[in-house]
C-alpha cells in the first residue's frame, strides 16, 4: 500500500523593515526539515518585499528577497514578518496589496508584530490574534474591537499569528502537524532539540509562578490583579481584602520576594505600560495618562519624568527625531 503524497504547500514571507530575523528563521526551518525528514517536497517557501529591494532585519543584517509581493502567485499562505517600529512601516500600498491576497482567499499569517499590519488593514476583524507582549497593550488600545490574546500563537480559521522569537517554531510545527501529521512534527521538534511543542494555550511570558514558586499564591494573585487593573488602579487595601490577607502581610510579601512595596510595584507596572503606549501609538498623552490610571496629565508627566528621567512629550519627540534621521 503506497502512501498518498499531499500537494506541496506554498508559503510566502513578506519582509518588512526591521523584521525579526529569529522569527523568520524559526518559521522557515521547520518547513525545510519537514521536506528532509519526509523525503518529499511538502513545502515551498519564498521571501518577498513590497518593492523587491534589499531590506534590513532588526539585527542590521540584510536579506535579498526573492521577489516583489504583487507578483507572488499560487501562494497557499502569506506571512507578514514584523519587528521593531512596526507602526512606521504601514502604507496604503501595503494595505491594498494585502487586501488583494485576502480577496484571492490566500491564508494570512503574521510573525512577531506583523499582526499589527493585518489589524490596521482590517484583516483581523472577527478573528482571534496575538502579538509580542511588548505591543499587547497598545494593540488593545488601538483595536479595541479585536480579540487579542497573550498566548504564544493563534490559529483561527484562515488567519495565523504568533508572538515572535521561537514561538514561530511552535506555530509552524502545529501547522505541519495539522497538514502532515503529529509524528512528523514531533520528529522535527527532536531534530531542533526542543523538549516539547508548545501549544496555542501556552502564554508568552514566563508565568509569575516560575519566578516566585507555588508557595506564594497570595503574592501571585495580588500581582495578577494589578496587571488586570491598570486603567482603574485598586487601592492596596482593596487588593489585600480581595486576596484575604492584611495590608501589612501583603507589604511583607512584596518586600521579601519583589524587594519593593506594593504601591511602588503597581506604579512601575503602570508607567511601563504608559511608555509602551507612548512609543508604539500616536495616542494623545492625555489619553495615555487616563488609560494607565493617572489622575491628570501633569501628575502623569511628573511620575514619568521621575521614573524614566525624561518627560513623556520629550521622549516621543526624541523617538520621532531618531526615525526621521534614519530615513533621511
Amino acid at each position: 500500500m503506497t502512501t498518498q503524497i499531499k500537494p506541496t504547500l506554498r508559503y510566502g514571507f513578506l519582509l518588512l523593515n526591521n523584521y525579526s530575523m529569529i522569527a523568520l528563521s524559526a518559521a522557515i526551518e521547520p518547513l525545510r526539515m519537514a521536506n528532509r525528514l519526509s523525503g518529499h517536497k511538502l513545502y515551498e517557501w519564498k521571501t518577498f518585499t513590497l518593492d523587491g529591494q534589499l531590506i534590513s532585519a532588526s539585527n542590521g543584517l540584510t536579506l535579498e528577497a526573492e521577489g516583489v509581493l504583487e507578483k507572488a502567485n499560487n501562494l497557499d499562505a502569506l506571512f507578514v514578518c514584523g519587528g521593531i517600529n512596526i507602526t512606521d512601516v504601514y502604507t496604503k500600498k501595503l494595505h491594498q496589496t494585502l487586501m488583494s491576497f485576502a480577496q484571492r482567499k490566500v491564508k494570512l499569517g503574521s510573525l512577531c508584530t506583523g499582526s499589527y499590519i493585518l489589524a490596521r488593514s482590517g484583516l483581523l476583524d472577527g478573528y482571534r490574534c496575538t502579538i509580542h507582549w511588548e505591543h499587547i497593550n497598545s494593540m488593545r488600545e488601538e483595536f479595541n474591537h479585536l480579540t487579542i490574546s497573550d498566548e504564544l500563537f493563534e490559529i483561527d480559521r484562515d488567519r495565523y499569528s504568533c508572538t515572535g522569537g521561537n514561538a514561530a517554531l511552535d506555530m509552524m510545527l502545529t501547522l505541519i502537524s495539522d497538514s502532515n501529521g503529529g509524528v512528523l512534527a514531533a520528529n522535527i521538534s527532536e531534530q531542533f532539540m526542543c523538549d516539547r511543542i508548545r501549544g496555542p494555550n501556552d502564554r508568552q511570558r514566563t508565568p509569575l509562578q516560575q519566578h516566585l514558586g507555588v508557595s506564594q499564591p497570595k503574592l501571585i494573585e495580588a500581582i495578577s490583579l494589578m496587571e488586570a487593573n491598570i486603567e482603574e488602579p485598586m487601592s492596596i487595601n482593596e487588593l489585600s481584602d480581595l486576596i484575604g490577607i492584611s495590608r501589612r502581610q501583603l507589604e511583607r510579601l512584596f518586600q521579601k520576594y519583589v524587594n519593593c512595596v506594593p504601591t511602588r510595584y503597581y506604579m512601575d507596572l503602570r508607567l511601563n505600560c504608559s511608555r509602551r503606549l507612548l512609543l508604539q501609538t500616536n495616542k494623545p498623552i492625555i489619553d495615555i495618562s487616563i488609560a494607565c490610571g493617572f489622575v491628570s496629565p501633569p501628575h502623569f508627566s511628573k511620575c514619568y519624568r521621575e521614573y524614566f528621567g525624561i518627560p513623556p512629550r520629550n521622549e516621543r519627540l526624541q523617538k520621532h527625531s531618531t526615525i526621521n534621521n534614519l530615513l533621511s
